[in-house]
């Protein structure tokens, strides 16, 4: 039985008094015991939260509430624990970093593509299909044919496109993420820079996978999330994903048996890439969580 709600949600909006409304957010949050986590900034809202199915709607109504986010719109997925440990609303620069000030998709978007129409576009032989998320994100699962920009971080991707596109060679640029936000941001800087034909997936792969039948899809693999479900697939089914406690990477089954695997500290990936205190640390972390189970106790570093 579902017992949870999460749901991920933005909007890009002129939102002068970002600063004010932070605590009255806060608050309305903790009243409805919702946890996750919010980010505010002048250019609007962005964040991922999960509730009771009333709580989660009085969050909703209180934000639509607000003159700036009448329309917000917002996607669901069900999780049957807590996916997250605590609630966060944080002032920010941007909504989703790329480090341009005059980027701004209040000014200039993309062309928002449905998931109904995703298909027809990507299919095209005159189609440059572009994964705005990071690495990690992208060995989980993409769509057929896109084009991994090997990443760490979404700041990066300016820097990835002048070095790799030309405006006059490629006419027609399609991009997706993860819930629409990078990817409309990404639309936005490629507009400036010159590119004609932009588009993207509008409500990104968590709609795709809600709305496309599998038997229709183009997508393959799993698509990570960032809680405690760590990946879903269509349908929105949570995966059969764990993630590394160490470095956040998600990790198969398979990636266990590994030498360098070490439940809570490091995986294989991060083995030589962290420091013994850290590890450490980790191992600490790891240790009362196992005394917190055996007393059946809720240890505060992990989700309920």
């Amino acid at each position: 039985m579902t017992n949870y709600v999460v749901a991920a949600l933005y909007k890009f909006v002129d939102f002068k008094r970002f600063k004010n409304f932070r605590v009255p957010l806060l608050r309305e949050c903790n009243r409805n015991g919702i946890k996750g986590t919010l980010l505010i900034a002048h250019e609007g809202i962005n964040g991922t939260i999960a509730g009771t199915r009333e709580g989660i709607d009085n969050v909703l109504a209180f934000l639509r509430a607000q003159p700036e986010f009448n329309d917000l719109e917002h996607k669901e997925s069900p999780a049957n624990k807590m996916p997250f440990l605590r609630m966060k609303v944080r002032l920010k620069k941007e909504i989703v970093t790329i480090g341009i000030p005059n980027v701004s998709p209040t000014k200039k978007v993309g062309t928002y593509v449905t998931p109904e129409e995703w298909n027809n576009l990507i299919n095209r032989n005159d189609v440059l299909l572009i994964d705005t998320r990071n690495t990690y994100e992208v060995e989980v699962g993409t769509f057929k044919g896109a084009v991994n920009p090997n990443t760490e971080s979404f700041r990066e991707f300016p820097e990835y496109v002048k070095k790799h596109y030309d405006p006059q060679k490629h006419k027609h640029v399609a991009m997706f993420c993860t819930g629409g936000i990078r990817c409309e941001k990404a639309s936005s800087y490629m507009l400036e820079e010159g590119f004609e034909n932009v588009y993207h997936l509008k409500g990104g792969i968590l709609k795709y996978l809600e709305e496309v039948p599998q038997e229709k899809s183009t997508w393959e693999g799993d698509c990570f999330v960032f809680d405690g479900r760590v990946a879903v697939t269509h349908g929105l089914k949570q995966s059969d994903y764990d993630q590394c406690h160490g470095c956040r990477y998600p990790i198969k089954e398979e990636d266990k048996e590994h030498p360098h695997y070490k439940a809570g500290v490091h995986c294989h990936r991060c083995y030589n890439k962290r420091s013994q205190e850290q590890h450490a640390r980790a191992a600490e972390r790891q240790r009362q969580i196992e005394l917190a189970k055996k007393r059946n106790q809720q240890h505060m570093g992990v989700p309920q």
